[in-house]
């Protein structure tokens, strides 16, 4: 079956596979910023929708508050994109077993819907080959758990690996690490930093209420010699999740 799309993807080095020399694993190149509804609304509307948009938008997050409201009735919820399904992980120990916030998280499953599935047929792939060592962010851990996942603690120590990272010059406006809300709300790291290397930064997080982020670190860094002109913003590609 001919293909109507095509992802391009980058082959970057597995930094959870330290010990695996030619480890790559596949990073899509994405064709512009994240879509919002404010961007969907505006599709619609351009492609021909009688409806005006700020009504088409109003309808659009009135949806989503219906599906959050559910989901958090208990119910599963099902769209043309995915299924969302509400779960809570961790071990439960003893007779009487409870809830114990440290222990245990409140959180979803999502799959894909068999109509993505059945669109994501119509994708192929085209490797552009090995990504540079470009600056990134690689790998984020929680120093408290330990863990890698993306779940971090509010308040807690954050090690965080990548490529050009150092946040330079010290002390300009405007740089630093960000933990972004959905809605766009960013809350900044204002603690000194622990270590603040190319490869290597240990920060600790900002109280933050429980919730998923987006991590990103502003920076004019590029090596040791040469700073760029204008800030760089870098993003982790794994959502982080406060329980």
């Amino acid at each position: 079956m001919a293909k109507k799309f095509t992802w391009k993807v980058w082959l970057r080095l597995n930094l959870l596979t330290k010990d695996v020399e030619n480890d790559y694993v596949a990073e899509v190149s994405t064709t512009g910023k994240t879509l919002r509804n404010e961007d969907i609304a505006q599709v619609i509307k351009d492609e021909g929708s009688e409806l005006q948009y700020e009504t088409l938008l109003d309808i659009i997050n009135h949806s989503d508050r219906l599906r959050r409201e559910r989901i958090q009735q208990g119910y599963s919820v099902q769209t043309g994109v995915c299924h969302i399904s509400p779960r809570v992980t961790g071990n439960w120990v003893g007779s009487a077993p409870h809830f114990d916030p440290s222990q245990h998280k409140i959180t979803c499953d999502l799959t894909a819907s068999a109509e993505l599935r059945h669109a994501l047929e119509e994708v192929s792939i085209d490797v552009l080959g090995v990504k540079d060592s470009g600056a990134r962010i690689g790998l984020v851990t929680d120093v408290t758990t330990g863990k890698t996942d993306g779940a971090i603690t509010s308040g807690g120590d954050l090690i965080i690996e990548g490529e050009k990272i150092k946040i330079a010059p010290a002390g300009e406006e405007g740089l630093g690490i960000f933990f972004v809300l959905p809605n766009g709300d960013a809350v900044a790291v204002t603690d000194p930093l622990a270590q603040n290397d190319p490869k290597k930064i240990i920060c600790r997080a900002p109280a933050l209420e429980a919730g998923t982020y987006t991590l990103q670190i502003v920076t004019r860094f590029s090596n040791s010699a040469v700073l760029l002109k204008a800030p760089r913003t870098l993003v982790y590609e794994l959502p982080l999740t406060v329980a």
